[in-house]
């Protein structure tokens, strides 16, 4: 259950034929479960979440299958998440696993070779429904023994929505969210930050990735990471994820950011973020000002004048 319309429509066309469904979702760094959990509660059914980073992150690293336009490897996540819920699917007793995938809705993952392929290196191709399209497909076990009506189910493919927005509204479902995916590794931005990352780091902590939704991040000329906070979300986000061993920078006399420069630093390096710092903040920009720079507890204080903005577009990620 990923919380869109079509996992949505999946789970309430089953559970309309008299079965008993149960809906999970799964949450990692890139990914949480707050559509989900807001589509189950529309649906009045129970959600499993599960925290899959473990399992995650060794497959992302190098997927089989690559990745998308971003850092997406939909086909060997799309293979974790059913082989995941496959293995839940034994323990709980269940019969078969629904998912919301159409017939060619996504060029990469959604193909006929691809749904396959997901299918086939799950370990559960013969228990994998997919009711939004299954007269398409092959029929599974379930639909063979009887144990779900194959002339119940539907043949929609393509990437149009007219279909699914006529059963959503069939089904008196009128709140669900836009069709573009919850999974930051597809977003540019973001997709963009996590390679320069990897550039740098060989085995980034879970830490160091969420740390990139956050701020503007700069890279020094002698490799530290600095972030600057640019809302308030931002700054207690930022606030929550240091440590001691960071530097946090803020402005004494203006308001401003919250300045993160993670796991230690260089002189340069703390110049450079509280001269950043002053950049964002409201102090005056042609004039100097006090910054307060934290690590290890202990509170530094001195004044420096705002970063150039000429200087920014060299050390901007």
């Amino acid at each position: 259950m990923s919380g869109g319309l079509d996992s949505m429509l999946a789970a309430k066309l089953i559970a309309s034929l008299d079965v008993d469904v149960t809906c999970i979702t799964f949450t990692s760094p890139f990914f949480d479960a707050r559509k989900a959990q807001d589509a189950a509660r529309q649906l009045n059914l129970p959600l499993i979440v599960e925290d899959i980073t473990a399992e995650f992150l060794p497959m992302f690293k190098a997927p089989r299958y690559g990745y998308g336009k971003g850092m997406n490897p939909c086909i060997d996540c799309h293979t974790l998440m059913l082989n995941i819920t496959g293995r839940k699917m034994e323990k709980m007793e269940a019969d078969f696993i629904i998912t919301g995938e159409v017939l060619g809705q996504r060029p990469m993952s959604q193909t006929r070779q691809s749904l396959n392929i997901v299918a086939k290196n799950s370990g559960y191709a013969d228990y994998i429904l997919r009711p939004l399209s299954a007269q398409l497909l092959s029929p599974i076990k379930a639909e063979r023994e009887g144990k779900i009506e194959r002339s119940r189910l539907l043949s929609i493919s393509g990437r149009g929505r007219k279909d699914q927005m006529r059963l959503a509204e069939n089904f008196g479902i009128t709140r669900y969210p836009p069709a573009a995916g919850g999974c930051l590794l597809t977003d540019p931005m973001f997709a963009r930050r996590l390679r320069e990352l990897f550039s740098f780091t060989k085995n980034p902590e879970i830490r160091d990735y969420h740390l990139l939704k956050y701020g503007r991040h700069f890279r020094t000329p002698d490799g530290a990471k600095i972030i600057v906070g640019r809302n308030n979300k931002d700054n207690e986000e930022l606030r929550k994820l240091a440590t001691e061993n960071d530097l946090v920078c803020n402005t004494a006399e203006f308001p401003g950011p919250v300045v993160l420069v993670p796991k230690g630093y260089s002189d340069s390096a703390r110049l450079l973020a509280a001269k950043l710092c002053l950049r964002y903040s409201d102090a005056p920009k042609n004039g100097q000002a006090a910054v307060i720079c934290r690590h290890n507890r202990q509170d530094t204080s001195f004044i420096t004048t705002a970063a150039d903005e000429n200087d920014l577009s060299v050390i901007i990620i």
